[in-house]
């Protein structure tokens, strides 16, 4: 997965002048070769030199960076991101993810805000934000509003770098909107063509998350069909499976059978075995990949290093809930509302919410003031509180607050992080959006803040369960070939100087999911395109991130 390139050590560099020098590092260049002490300058947005520790002694630049006893790094890249609004109508400078070092985001799984049309803006009648993103999506309608909302984001002002897999779910209701069933044959065209067009404007692949309504309404064969239709394009599959618990197995056989049918590669979403009672499953998911891979199909995956997960209350609903968008009405409605309460209280229907029971749930979102003080409380417990039971509880919350509320599921097993992080194939990804903690509310995922100092803390330095080179690879260099992005995620003379520095002693994460609004320590300085977006361990406010396009992109900037 690496990109397995030599250093491109240049023995007799010019003398300059360059912009920067960075000098005296430990330059862990990204392939999972050993490090070697070294010099690195840049010039632009390029990295113009890497030399052996010295070799730009007597040269010139505008600054120089002492890099002793640091680790000099390719900035990492986040494959699985959620900075939609961030990056799209907020500063966009993203620290929490700044400051661990991320130079690129990957946005996508299962919904993106573009292409849009009146069905697509009816998505997300559930989510707080739905009114501003239904405004703003309105400018992504057309055959290349993806295009148009990838360079919409780089107008917008952003500090990293920011691409995007189409979301499936969105290519689904751009044609069906949210019912359920199978695509006629008229409307399965539409999908590819949709998908063909969001290629050429640069999008990296398709992505489902295949748990969440109308997205789960989709069948194998449809998604068959997209693959296909991004095949010519060397797009990716990459999916948050149908699912991580009970149906593992199928789940895993049903992402292989895209990839296989629909010829692309396969990566999936924060590999796990969901509660309890599927942790023996972890080691037979590994198995399974391997010899998938074994076989010939070219699979990998991504995880968080966090033995808890985190999505939304919603969930727990049955599919059939949100069907054609009227889950609140039945939510309200007497008859519904009491068979959606039987289904998510169904042991025998291994409801979502229900093997680990209630208070395995950590409730965050609200914004009715009465209800604040259940932020970051347990399930059960807020339950308890309003003297209701926990299924009732929950359609109550949030019909009085108008939205989906989110959950941190403590439905996960250390053991088993630890054994998925030794598989080559596995990268990093932290399914966060972006945080500014000065102005961050409610508790999120801890993810959000600490993933990649975790790793290089927690499991490098402290546990030694990974070598330092290979962990800076599963996040960087893996993942730029995951994405044929070839011109980033490695040091080498030429590529973008997406850079961090880091100080191996000491980096590690501070997040807990009780205080998540807590920044990593560590990582001292970040370059994206040349420009310092992190300067001795704070944020310059500089917004020098672009546009990332896959390997289908046409060339047209929309």
């Amino acid at each position: 997965m690496a990109c397995g390139r030599a250093p491109s050590l240049a023995l007799t560099p010019d003398r300059g002048p360059y912009d920067v020098i960075i000098e005296n590092g430990r330059i862990v260049d990204g392939s999972g070769n050993p490090w070697f002490a070294g010099d690195l300058a840049i010039t632009g947005d390029r990295i113009a030199a890497i030399t052996i520790a010295g070799g730009l002694r007597h040269a010139s630049a505008r600054e120089r960076v002492d890099a002793s006893h640091r680790v000099v790094a390719p900035g990492f890249i986040d494959i699985q991101s959620h900075s939609w609004d961030p990056f799209l109508w907020r500063d966009g400078r993203v620290v929490s993810k700044v400051t661990q070092g991320v130079t690129s985001e990957i946005l996508g799984e299962a919904t993106t805000p573009a292409p849009s049309n009146d069905k697509v803006e009816a998505l997300e009648e559930i989510d707080r934000m739905a009114p501003r993103r239904a405004e703003l999506q309105r400018a992504f309608r057309g055959t290349h509003g993806f295009g148009a909302w990838l360079s919409a984001m780089e107008r917008n002002g952003i500090s990293v770098n920011a691409g995007s897999y189409l979301g499936a779910t969105t290519v689904r209701a751009y044609v069906m909107g949210q019912s359920p069933g199978t695509p006629d044959a008229t409307q399965v065209d539409t999908m590819r063509a949709v998908v063909a067009n969001a290629m050429r404007d640069g999008a990296f692949g398709i992505s489902t998350a295949l748990i969440y309504p109308p997205g789960s309404y989709a069948g194998t064969g449809e998604l068959v069909e997209m693959a296909k239709a991004m095949a010519p394009f060397q797009g990716g599959y990459i999916t948050h499976m149908r699912s991580e618990d009970d149906s593992l197995y199928e789940a895993m056989d049903e992402a292989f059978r895209i990839g296989r049918e629909g010829g692309v590669r396969v990566d999936i979403y924060h590999l796990k075995a969901s509660n309890r009672r599927n942790w023996g499953k972890a080691p037979g998911m590994v198995a399974r990949i391997d010899s998938a891979r074994g076989a010939g199909l070219d699979v990998a995956a991504t995880m968080y290093p966090y033995p808890f997960s985190g999505n939304n209350l919603g969930e727990c609903f049955p599919d059939w809930a949100a069907a054609e968008g009227k889950l609140f009405d039945n939510l309200r409605n007497a008859d519904t509302r009491a068979r959606i309460v039987r289904e998510m209280t169904d042991m025998n229907g291994a409801p979502l919410c229900q093997l680990e029971g209630p208070s395995a749930y950590m409730i965050a979102g609200f914004e009715k003031p009465e209800h604040r003080p259940y932020e970051g409380k347990f399930l059960g417990d807020i339950a308890a509180a309003m003297n209701r039971p926990w299924a009732e509880a929950i359609i109550d919350l949030i019909l009085a607050e108008g939205h989906d509320l989110s959950k941190i599921n403590f439905t996960m097993s250390e053991e088993n992080v630890r054994m998925q992080l030794k598989s080559p194939w596995v990268s990093i990804g932290t399914d966060a959006g972006g945080v500014d903690p000065d102005s961050a509310t409610g508790i999120v995922h801890p993810r959000a803040y600490g993933s990649y100092p975790r790793i290089l803390g927690r499991y490098v330095r402290e546990q030694k369960l990974l070598t330092l080179e290979d962990a800076v690879r599963r996040m960087s260099s893996a993942v730029a070939s995951r994405l044929a992005l070839r011109d980033r995620g490695s040091l080498h003379r030429g590529m973008y100087a997406d850079v961090i520095v880091f100080d191996p002693a000491t980096i590690i994460d501070l997040a807990t999911a009780e205080k998540p609004h807590q920044l990593s320590r560590g990582v001292e300085q970040v370059w994206v395109n040349g420009v310092r977006v992190l300067r001795d361990g704070r944020h310059t406010n500089a917004k020098p991130g672009r546009a990332l396009r896959g390997p289908g992109w046409d060339g047209s900037v929309r």
